[in-house]
Order: structure tokens, then C-alpha cells, then sequence
């Protein structure tokens, strides 16, 4: 038999102070079962980062031709792809091709450092990707927020990211690993 998705609802309010962006968002995230508390909260970051009325989840860990969120425009054509965690090259260069903007979202601590070293000579070549990496630190105590509903607060400024519940803060600073060429990220 196998085992179902676990479903999160979260209501997520962010103020990026960065982009001027301020909302509130009521989302529901699948779990799959082989997901850890650590990625899906990765992908709600990632949401929290990039958020937009037209952002959405895919879904990610059960399809290698979707990205774990993508915006689209009324055309179907994809204007950003974003993924979490470290993703075969050559997804990413295919990514790279179907949508207009590719951002990739790192963590993992030194296993996403070796990761780079082994992959960066042809994604630096991918022009419309861009490449943050979250410290190991922050996103484990990120996984300590987990639970089946949960009412989150992001604030963004600065390039610095507060997460957190009403018990508990999380503050991460992004670290930028690759830019794209044509923005800041």
C-alpha cells in the first residue's frame, strides 16, 4: 500500500520590505512522504521569498518536469521556475530553457558546497539562473515549525529573512551563489 501525502495548511503573511510586496497567502502544501520537515519548510522560504498572486506550488518531488513553485503567465509560458535542494544539472538546464527566470534554492550545509564545486562550471553558463543557499542552521530550526496548520510570518529586508510562528523566530541570511545576468536575483 502506499503511503498518501500529509497535508499542511498555513497561512502565510509576508512583508518584503525589499520588493514592497505585502500579503497574506492561505496555502495548502502537500508532504510527500519522503520529504523531511526541513524541505517543506525550505519550499514555504522559497514561496515566502519569491511570493506573487500568480506563484504556485508544483509538485516537485513526484514530477521531474515540474519545478516545487513556478509562476505563469495567462499564457501557460512559465516566467519563473524555482526549485529547492540539489537538483541534477540537467534539470536545471532544461528549466533554464522553458521559463524566462530559474532560481534554485540550496541548503543543506556542506553537502550543497560540494554540490556547486561539481555542477558550477556549466550552470554558470545558464544566464537566467540565479542561486541562493540558506545556512544548515537556520533551516533546521526552520523544521522545528512544523506542524499540521500553522500561521507563519516572513519579513524581508535587507536581503535578511524572519520567519516564524508566534512562539518562535527564525533569521536567515541567504547567501547568493550565482546571479543572473539580467537582475539581482
Amino acid at each position: 500500500m502506499a503511503l498518501k501525502a500529509t497535508i499542511h495548511k498555513v497561512e502565510l503573511a509576508v512583508s518584503d520590505m525589499d520588493r514592497g510586496y505585502y500579503a497574506t497567502h492561505a496555502l495548502t502544501l502537500a508532504r510527500h512522504p519522503s520529504e523531511t520537515s526541513e524541505r517543506l519548510m525550505v519550499r514555504l522560504l522559497a514561496f515566502a521569498l519569491y511570493a506573487d498572486e500568480m506563484l504556485e506550488f508544483g509538485r516537485g518531488l513526484s514530477a521531474d518536469d515540474e519545478a516545487t513553485l513556478w509562476k505563469k503567465d495567462l499564457t501557460g509560458n512559465i516566467e519563473h521556475w524555482i526549485d529547492v535542494g540539489l537538483p541534477d544539472e540537467r534539470l536545471l538546464r532544461k528549466a533554464s530553457g522553458r521559463a524566462r527566470h530559474v532560481t534554485l534554492v540550496t541548503y543543506g550545509g556542506r553537502g550543497a558546497g560540494i554540490w556547486w564545486n561539481a555542477n558550477q562550471a556549466a550552470l554558470e553558463r545558464l544566464e537566467n539562473l540565479a542561486i541562493i543557499d540558506l545556512p544548515i542552521e537556520a533551516t533546521e530550526a526552520m523544521a522545528e515549525l512544523v506542524d499540521r496548520t500553522m500561521t507563519i510570518n516572513a519579513t524581508i529586508q535587507d536581503g535578511h529573512v524572519f520567519i516564524g510562528d508566534a512562539a518562535r523566530t527564525v533569521s536567515i541570511e541567504p547567501a547568493v551563489v550565482k546571479r543572473r545576468a539580467d537582475s539581482r536575483n
